[in-house]
């Protein structure tokens, strides 16, 4: 087993580092449209933007993004963010929250995969975060869609980032992510940000490069 993990840390390691070089010589991939105009009315959802600290873009490295609060009529709450990356160069990669949240203060309890069939009855699987800080608890969502794929792995995701920079001449890419409180049940907090993915997926398409 520790073996194995050397494998893939190494792995990664290498991947990371043909990406840094195919980079500098892929195209800037702009969005469709610009996130400021991601609409806060979204079905039975409305919603209120936000904004980050400028420390914490200057983290991110993101070059668009939009960061919103939305309720439905059953005052049910999601909070999404989207960041969209022109180019991945060095500095620019996609953080994952695996990494981002434990740093503020949220423990991971239980991790997995979910299976979304959506309004079009297509499937996707995204990511799935259980997280505790003291009394409090959260579902997250969360996955990366970029050049036309949505991916469900941070080590799948590295990988056709450097297929693509090479194939493509393209390493722009987004990254999506749904948090909910759990007020009432695991279960029913999941379902609501099903829901929710269900109602924003068609958007995303429109400002999201294939």
């Amino acid at each position: 087993m520790k073996f194995k993990k050397i494998i893939i840390a190494s792995s990664i390691m290498i991947l990371a580092f043909l990406t840094l070089n195919f980079a500098n010589r892929s195209e800037v991939i702009a969005p469709e449209k610009s996130f400021s105009d991601f609409p806060l009315k979204i079905g039975q959802w409305n919603g209120k933007k936000d904004f980050f600290d400028q420390k914490v873009y200057d983290i991110l490295g993101v070059d668009d993004s939009v960061l919103a609060h939305y309720k439905n009529s059953e005052n049910r709450y999601v909070q999404l963010y989207i960041g969209f990356y022109r180019s991945q160069k060095e500095g620019d990669l996609i953080h994952s929250p695996k990494n981002c949240m434990p740093g503020s203060g949220w423990n991971i309890v239980n991790s997995g995969l979910e299976e979304i069939i959506l309004k079009n009855s297509k499937k996707i699987k995204v990511i799935r975060l259980n997280l505790k800080k003291d009394s409090e608890e959260q579902i997250v969502l969360y996955w990366f869609q970029s050049r036309g794929r949505i991916i469900s792995s941070e080590y799948w995701q590295k990988i056709w980032l450097v297929y693509d920079s090479v194939t493509k001449r393209r390493t722009d890419g987004s990254f999506v992510r749904l948090i909910s409180p759990v007020n009432e049940t695991r279960e029913k907090t999941l379902e609501t940000l099903k829901e929710f993915t269900k109602d924003i997926y068609p958007y995303l398409k429109e400002y999201i490069p294939s």
